[in-house]
């Protein structure tokens, strides 16, 4: 199991590697042959200004997932089902990526129509007004994804089980939580893979268990999973990234703003507000999410190892801790032990045998303040 998860982790972070890559040729290639330069020109030809930008993105989106398709059904579909996570069909898997997709293109559309908008009234200073309404615009989706998004790819139901219920709101109670309810979907339809979560902001806050998980783990253990991830709401993790989405978002716009005119020169565009220019952005924004994966890889480990922390304190419960980690290995053949490097770019959770041993060292009171707690 342990060498099977190790293969599967590593073809999929190597191909993770090489999708950023080919996206980052694909862009330069679009704009060194003047692809982008003549799809805008016929379309400025063709028709009306307002539907330039819908159409050129729309034309864009057709000509990459054409190009990716090869790779995305590699990683996507075949992987998953060669190592046997998947028992989605291909016609359901082709489902979910158009509706992905158009959710893409609606939420991509919006960011850039409003990034040229912006651009042009606040020229000296877009770049801080543009970062304001990324980040607004990031937190309505993170509230209207429980109800909107999800919904269109699994099936809500309120778990029916009043014993799991109840003990999911007494420690919600404990915890100080404020939930709507309790739901599971139906990850089953899709994937032999395990997951929970604890989504949205305000009114829409609600903890989902995927039924793989639901039907194979205990109480108990899932009470742990469900401490992790109400101890990030009680931690603020979530507004901790936002600042630090925040921050980037600003950085990196703002370092556009004062070094676009040398990229679009050396790319041949005029100016920034050119439609035809807009690959230059995304590679500014390929290149930044490169440099900055690692120190935002870095910061989600520490919430994670947080997380776990305050779960093991409020629970006690170290052996359903360690028996969760354990099955949530073998489920979703995590790689318990990656390779530095692998680490360093690409987990985004303490790998877990990591987990384990901190989990065991919490349980013996080595890194518990209060160690009834942790009994």
């Amino acid at each position: 199991m342990y060498d099977r998860a190790k293969r599967y982790s590593n073809l999929k972070y190597g191909l993770s590697a090489l999708s950023l890559l080919y996206t980052l040729v694909l862009l330069y290639l679009f704009i060194e042959f003047r692809i982008s330069e003549t799809l805008y020109s016929r379309l400025a030809l063709s028709v009306p200004a307002g539907l330039i930008l819908p159409l050129y993105l729309g034309l864009a989106f057709l000509a990459y997932s054409c190009l990716d398709f090869p790779l995305n059904f590699y990683r996507s579909y075949i992987l998953e089902h060669k190592f046997s996570l998947s028992n989605q069909s291909i016609q359901d898997w082709g489902n979910d990526q158009f509706k992905s997709g158009a959710i893409s293109y609606l939420i991509s559309l919006i960011l850039i129509a409003a990034f040229y908008f912006i651009l042009d009234q606040f020229p000296g200073t877009w770049w801080l007004v543009v970062s304001g309404f990324w980040v607004f615009f990031s937190v309505i989706i993170a509230r209207i994804m429980p109800v909107l998004i999800i919904p269109l790819f699994f099936k809500y139901k309120k778990i029916t089980d009043q014993a799991l219920r109840e003990r999911i709101m007494s420690l919600a109670e404990r915890m100080k939580i404020k939930l709507l309810d309790c739901y599971e979907i139906d990850f089953s339809k899709k994937t032999l893979k395990a997951n929970a979560a604890f989504v949205g902001i305000g009114r829409t806050r609600r903890v989902i268990l995927a039924d793989t998980l639901k039907d194979n783990y205990s109480y108990g253990e899932i009470e742990v999973i469900l401490a992790h991830e109400f101890a990030h709401y009680r931690l603020r993790h979530l507004l901790k990234l936002i600042m630090v989405n925040s921050i980037s978002t600003l950085v990196i716009f703002y370092f556009i703003f004062k070094t676009s005119n040398f990229a679009l020169e050396f790319f041949g565009f005029s100016s920034l507000s050119q439609i035809a220019a807009l690959p230059v952005v995304l590679i500014y924004f390929l290149i930044f999410g490169i440099i900055m994966q690692p120190l935002e890889a870095f910061i989600s480990r520490s919430f994670e190892r947080s997380a776990d922390r305050i779960a093991l304190k409020e629970t006690g419960m170290q052996e359903a801790f360690v028996s969760m980690m354990n099955k949530l290995a073998s489920q979703n053949l995590a790689d318990r032990r990656p390779h530095p490097i692998i680490k360093f770019f690409f987990f985004d959770h303490p790998p877990i045998d990591e987990r384990i041993g901190d989990g065991e060292r919490i349980g013996d009171g080595s890194l518990c303040s209060n160690h009834n707690l942790c009994k």
